[in-house]
């Protein structure tokens, strides 16, 4: 069920039954071989997917978030920290305020941890909030998958490139990884990573991803399960 197709109505009736709702976030940034919505595309199509199993509302996206690192490769488009964090909470305000008590921030970017970070403040001041925050890369069951198959997972690898994302052309094989020390500045990340990507295999099987995304899906199913407090 998504909020940005329904009238105010049917919300204020579905309000009558639920208080739940995911709100994803994300960023439009470059990932190599893969498109530039890569970070709302998944964590996306996660909560359509958990939306049709439970009913759940899934707020239309963010679709920017911080990404001052990649400002250099165009199409990228990032907001400073402040900004995030600001739009965030008023997203949570607005929806906390027509009586959404339960909120899963679905996340598919980590230059989005700030506003993680500033909603623990919010919740102190609304002490009938619950939300919950998933940012699926982290997930331990999808680290499972990754290591079941000798996969090490870095940004706009193979990890991203479910089949809804890849496209033609994309190369195989591995790149080394880069692990930066120093935080650097846009352009020298641009210099060092050339195409985009971190490091490992630009590709897995369609078997695999699917074992990646399935295992996302049940976590955020379990999520989408508060505890009343």
């Amino acid at each position: 069920m998504l909020l940005g197709e329904m009238t105010w109505m049917e919300v204020e009736q579905y309000l009558k039954r639920d208080d739940r709702i995911m709100l994803v976030t994300g960023a439009t940034e470059q990932h190599g071989y893969i498109c530039l919505e890569t970070d709302i595309k998944i964590p996306l199509t996660l909560a359509s997917h958990a939306s049709e199993r439970t009913g759940v509302l899934v707020a239309p996206p963010l679709n920017f978030g911080c990404s001052s690192y990649f400002v250099d490769f165009p199409g990228t488009i990032s907001f400073r920290v402040q900004t995030l964090i600001n739009a965030v909470e008023d997203m949570v305000r607005s929806v906390h305020h027509q009586g959404f008590k339960r909120i899963l921030f679905v996340n598919g970017h980590g230059g989005n941890d700030p506003a993680k970070l500033a909603l623990g403040e919010l919740v102190n001041e609304l002490p009938d909030l619950q939300v919950s925050w998933y940012d699926w890369w982290k997930s331990s069951s999808v680290a499972a998958v990754a290591e079941a198959h000798g996969l090490g997972m870095y940004h706009a690898s193979w990890m991203e490139a479910f089949p809804f994302l890849r496209r033609s052309g994309m190369p195989d094989g591995i790149k080394e990884a880069f692990k930066p020390l120093q935080i650097l500045p846009s352009k020298k990340v641009r210099a060092a990573l050339v195409d985009g990507v971190y490091g490992g295999a630009f590709q897995a099987s369609d078997e695999i991803m699917n074992e990646v995304f399935n295992a996302a899906l049940q976590d955020v199913l379990g999520l989408l399960e508060f505890k009343m407090s």
